[in-house]
C-alpha cells in the first residue's frame, strides 16, 4: 500500500478522537482557550519536527507559494475557532458531520480547480457523503 494511504489512515484515526476530547474539555474551558492550547501543542511539536529534520524556515518566508500558506492559515484559524465553538455549543454527533462537509467541498475544488479526474464513482461518493451527513445531522 502506498505511504500516503497509511499516513491518511493514521491521520483519520488520530483526528477521530479530537472532537470527543474537545467536547469533554470544553465542559469547563472556553472554546477560544481550547483552540489556543491545542494549537500551542501543535506549534511546539511541529517546531521540534522541523528542528529534528534539519529544516530551515528562512528560505520559505519569501517563497512565491508562501501567500497560499498564509491564506490557508487564516482560513484554518477561522475554521478552528468556529468548529471548536460549535462543539462547545452542540452535540459531537451533529457538529462533526456538518464540519465533515469540508471533505465534499475540498473534493469539488480539486475537481474544478485542479482538473482532477471525475468518474461516476467519485460523483456517487460525493453525493452519498452529502446524503450521509444530512442524515446524521438531522
Amino acid at each position: 500500500m502506498r505511504r500516503y494511504i497509511w499516513l491518511s489512515i493514521f491521520a483519520f484515526l488520530s483526528y477521530s478522537l479530537v472532537a470527543p476530547l474537545l467536547s469533554i474539555a470544553m465542559l469547563e474551558l472556553p472554546s477560544t482557550l481550547a483552540v489556543f492550547l491545542s494549537n500551542s501543542v501543535m506549534f511546539f511539536t511541529v517546531g521540534l519536527v522541523i528542528r529534528a529534520r534539519g529544516l530551515s524556515i528562512r528560505p520559505y518566508l519569501w517563497h512565491p507559494r508562501t501567500p497560499y500558506i498564509l491564506a490557508m492559515g487564516v482560513l484554518l484559524t477561522i475554521g478552528l475557532l468556529t468548529y471548536y465553538r460549535a462543539l462547545a455549543l452542540g452535540p459531537v454527533s451533529i457538529v462533526v458531520p456538518i464540519y465533515g462537509l469540508f471533505i465534499v467541498v475540498s473534493s469539488m475544488v480539486g475537481i474544478v480547480a485542479f482538473e482532477e479526474t471525475v468518474t461516476p464513482r467519485k460523483i456517487a461518493a460525493i453525493a452519498l457523503s452529502v446524503l450521509a451527513i444530512a442524515l446524521m445531522s438531522a
